[in-house]
């Protein structure tokens, strides 16, 4: 009763406080601040397009069980403004809410192009306030077609290339070669006069395929490859750039160079049958905008029109699967300076390229995010160069030459040499498929050293083989660049198992390889954004990177690739349906139940690691229709007719060897269909929509009874039972499928298929593989799990990393008997798995009733042949670190919670009885500081920092 009257009586101070404004603590108490103000998931964001922006603060404090109880925003249009008296867009006032993150502006409409400065302060769990945060700014985008003035689409009048290489063959299977060249890509440039004094400016680029931007003969940001593909007939993306000290008073020079990228790619799968007759969306385009704002308040435009002079240049191939080709003997000097004479160049040709809508780009942009030196350079059987750089990468290789005009060099980008390994090996980057092996050409000019390095081209590769020179390479001379999108890596593993260290860091590799604005299936043959592919590594990818808007966005690619189909079993009804890939113009088919699923997943697990029920507010009818599209797939029996598998198991190959696909399509997709079921009658929940939530709840149960009667089967001669296949099973068991009576007679099933039939070996694809270590670990099997990981031999991660990949093949072969490798050998569906490392040796997962690590479990899980692990894992709330060691049976963990979230500790009841917290017994601990205990022995920690001691 007392303990009940105290916490009223706080509850009524702070309330006081709340309304008078009182403080019980200086502002500058240094116990509690922000440490860190985000817009949208971004800092100081320049283009920002929602009328209602999420804003999200983290912070520091000491001590424990510390949260938020009450914040206060203020939002002005100067800085000077900045106060609670003259803030004149928002004075959220103190509002009592425990929210942190995701919180929507609440002000006055906010205005495009305009800036806005905004800060916040926080109180705690005692009524103590933060002082106020830094200034952070937030910028609106343009926000509509009528803000981008009088700028127009300008485009090459005419293709004037002359050099000879301009051409490049193509060629697919065993049809005969041709040569092709790609759009020219164009040189554009303009002069403008800035009358006055500039305070700032902004400039605003949509490009449809790449493009470079120059302002007085520097290039401007140091974004590579923009902007992010997209569907782009229905969708395209400009980049916002703060251009203020770049521009100048007086005369200024605007240049653009414009290339292909997907958008003009009009090689690559046009003869594939699972792509659009005419693979190109037109002929590459830009347009500019540019507004500067005078230090007297007073604005002006600059933007692209008929005014605007082209030429083409050196760039006289570039093709986003083949590569660029670049003839030094076209340079263009100063023409991007002022003063050019650019008299013999001809005018911009403006066109009205079919673009439905145009957003602003809210994910991070490509970039140059690290380089590679030669590991070893020699010469192969051929007499070429080859160099090896160590590691399989995406991007492209920087050259330092010095040779005679007209000298050509080229470079052969692959993943791999020949078994010999005297031979550079085309496999997945010689074409193939695709028709365009990866190729880069640089013709001399022929004065002094020249340096070169691609545009509008990435590969994946390894090795380049390199011809053309007259010396041997110098290691000096030639550096390879990883480009991909810069999503922040914030999360990292450890272990006592040096395998697994290496697992993690493949894992690593394979997913950022595979980021170019779109989750790829791979960085070289397809380049594609297969939907089962992207939601198989989506988890592993957020316990590791900054990724809030990466899915949205790719959720916008989704929906515009979506095409009307009917029914299966009422040809009456509609539904708008994902296709296997997106985005762009090679689509495969409409998506497998297995496939499509991504819709749902992929909001999903943005929801649960970020806690933003935007995405599902924006896309819950879209995924809802799927839902009701793919439950006309089922029969008499309950179950969903349609599925397209578990890809890439062992040995399997599509044509060669299909049977390898030990898990029946059918069974392993109605797995997903069940798990789709259970989380959309959570979104019906979150968004009110009772029937549709009684209907998810309904089918659930019916899919369960009849799951079960068609595919749980007993293994002859054996106490045994399982769903048919390892992949299968682990399904059944992640996504609860199983009867409570039956459990351990399945998870007896699938360790006795592992261990007996299998000889200790995994039969999983893709979507097995990504649960069948957690699965194991969670039913104790713990030591099982790391078995199959780690065993050298055929199938494993281990033998995968033993063999010298350093990303994940697309294929489970054993390549200690293949004559050659073969397929793509960057495929991160394969990097799913890993998420294991995260969830159950580190122990950390998000829970759905307090999402975006609101609140979350630490139960780490482990085999007695590992003995210390670590975690770090970003959270909208900060970071999460947990490290953990044993010895006998000693079990010392560091667990790090964040300001304003609760971790839900995990113990045995013999565990809690040895527990000390930060050295004292828990029962002392537990007076001095409050904690709840769930189900005996669940610990509900607040932040702090602890250091927990018990014996396992």
């Amino acid at each position: 009763m007392f303990k009940i009257r105290l916490v009223h009586l706080v509850f009524v101070l702070l309330s006081l406080q709340l309304s008078t404004f009182k403080v019980v603590a200086k502002e500058k108490d240094p116990a509690i601040k922000i440490e860190s103000l985000s817009c949208e998931s971004q800092t100081n964001p320049l283009a920002i397009e929602s009328k209602q922006p999420l804003l999200s603060w983290v912070v520091k404090a000491n001590g424990f069980n510390k949260s938020q109880s009450a914040y206060q925003i203020i939002v002005a249009t100067r800085a000077d403004l900045l106060n609670e008296n003259l803030a004149d867009v928002w004075n959220s006032k103190p509002i009592k809410s425990a929210q942190s993150t995701n919180v929507k502006y609440q002000g006055k409409e906010l205005e495009a192009m305009q800036k806005y400065f905004w800060k916040v302060r926080v109180w705690d769990e005692k009524g103590t306030v933060s002082p106020w945060s830094t200034t952070n700014t937030f910028e609106m985008g343009l926000m509509n077609e009528a803000n981008w003035n009088n700028a127009k689409w300008i485009s090459l009048n005419k293709d004037t290339r002359k050099s000879d290489y301009r051409f490049r063959e193509y060629k697919v299977g065993n049809l005969a070669p041709e040569m092709v060249t790609s759009n020219p890509a164009g040189y554009f440039r303009e002069e403008v006069k800035v009358a006055k004094k500039v305070k700032s400016a902004r400039a605003y680029v949509c490009g449809l395929g790449y493009y470079e931007l120059y302002l007085n003969g520097k290039k401007v940001g140091d974004h590579v490859l923009d902007p992010a593909p997209s569907n782009y007939d229905k969708q395209a993306y400009y980049v916002s750039y703060d251009v203020s000290n770049q521009i100048k008073t007086g005369t200024n020079a605007l240049g653009l160079i414009i290339g292909n990228g997907f958008y003009g790619q009009n090689i690559s799968w046009k003869s594939d049958k699972e792509s659009e007759k005419n693979i190109s969306y037109g002929v590459p385009a830009a347009r500019l905008l540019i507004k500067v704002t005078y230090t007297d308040g007073s604005r002006t435009a600059f933007y692209s029109n008929e005014n605007w002079k082209e030429s083409t240049g050196p760039i006289v191939f570039d093709n986003i699967y083949g590569g660029d080709t670049y003839d030094a003997r076209y340079e263009i000097n100063g023409w991007n300076q002022v003063g050019y004479n650019d008299s013999k160049w001809g005018k911009a040709k403006t066109i009205s390229p079919l673009v439905k809508k145009i957003s602003a780009q809210q994910i991070p942009p490509i970039r140059r995010l690290k380089e590679l030196t030669p590991q070893k350079i020699f010469k192969s059987a051929s007499g070429k160069w080859i160099i090896d750089f160590g590691q399989n990468i995406a991007g492209w290789v920087q050259i330092k030459v010095k040779g005679k005009e007209g000298q050509l060099i080229e470079l052969i980008t692959t993943e791999a040499l020949t078994q010999k390994g005297d031979e550079v090996f085309p496999g997945s980057t010689g074409g193939g498929a695709n028709g365009m092996k990866q190729l880069l050409q640089y013709i001399c000019k022929g004065k002094g050293v020249e340096t070169w390095e691609p545009k509008f081209s990435y590969h994946g590769f390894r090795y380049a083989e390199v011809s053309g020179l007259t010396t041997k390479p110098d290691k000096n001379s030639f550096k390879a660049i990883l480009v991909a999108t810069d999503i922040d890596e914030k999360g990292s593993f450890h272990s006592s198992d040096a395998m697994l260290n290496k697992m993690d860091a493949v894992s690593k590799w394979t997913i950022v390889d595979n980021i170019h604005g779109i989750p790829e299936d791979c960085p070289h043959r397809e380049k594609c954004g297969w939907l089962g592919d992207a939601h198989a590594f989506c988890e592993y990818a957020l316990y590791n990177y900054k990724m809030e808007n990466f899915y949205k966005k790719y959720m916008e690619d989704i929906r515009t690739q979506m095409q009307s189909v009917k029914g299966h079993n009422d040809a009456s009804k509609r539904y708008n349906v994902p296709t296997m890939i997106a985005p762009g113009k090679r689509t495969s088919s409409i998506a497998k139940l297995d496939w499509g699923v991504a819709t749902i997943y992929l909001p999903w697990y943005n929801y649960l690691y970020y806690g933003d029920a935007s995405i599902v507010s924006e896309y819950y009818e879209d995924m809802k229709g799927l839902t009701d599209y793919y439950l006309s797939f089922k029969n008499d029996k309950g179950i969903i007719d349609n599925g397209m598998g578990d890809w890439c198991p062992p040995l399997w190959d599509r044509k060669g060897n299909p049977s390898a696909m030990e898990c029946d399509p059918i069974i392993s997709a109605n797995a997903y269909f069940y798990d789709i079921l259970g989380i959309m009658e959570k979104f019906a929940a979150m968004q009110k929509d009772k029937t549709f939530e009684d209907k998810m709840k309904a089918e659930k149960e019916q899919l369960y009874s009849a799951f079960n009667k068609e595919f749980l089967k007993a293994i002859p001669n054996t106490n045994h039972k399982w769903y048919e296949s390892q992949t299968a099973t682990v399904m059944a068991l992640q996504f609860g499928m199983v009867p409570e009576n039956e459990i351990q007679n399945v998870v007896n099933g699938l360790e006795y298929n592992i261990n007996v039939i299998k000889g200790g070996h995994h039969s999983t694809g893709i979507h097995g593989n990504r649960y069948i270590y957690t699965v194991l670990t969670k039913y104790g099997k713990a030591k099982l799990a790391h078995d199959i990981l780690t065993t050298p031999t055929f199938p494993s991660q281990a033998y995968v990393i033993n063999y010298g990949f350093t990303t994940w093949p697309e294929r489970q072969f054993n390549w200690d008997k293949e004559k050659e490798l073969s397929n793509s050998l960057n495929h991160p569906m394969h990097s799913g798995f890993a998420a294991y490392f995260y969830e159950s040796l580190g122990g950390i997962k998000p829970i759905y009733s307090a999402p975006g690590f609101k609140e979350f479990t630490v139960n780490p899980q482990f085999p007695n042949d590992i003995t210390s692990s670590s975690v770090t894992i970003p959270t909208p709330y900060g970071m999460i670190k947990n490290s953990w060691n044993v010895k006998n049976a000693n079990f010392t963990m560091n667990l790090e919670v964040p300001f304003n979230t609760k971790a839900n500790v995990v113990l045995t009841d013999k565990e809690l009885q040895s527990l000390k917290i930060n050295g004292v017994p828990f029962a002392e601990f537990q007076k001095q500081n409050t904690i709840q205990i769930l189900n005996s022995s669940t610990l509900i920690l607040g932040s702090g920092q602890y250091q927990m001691e018990y014996v396992k």
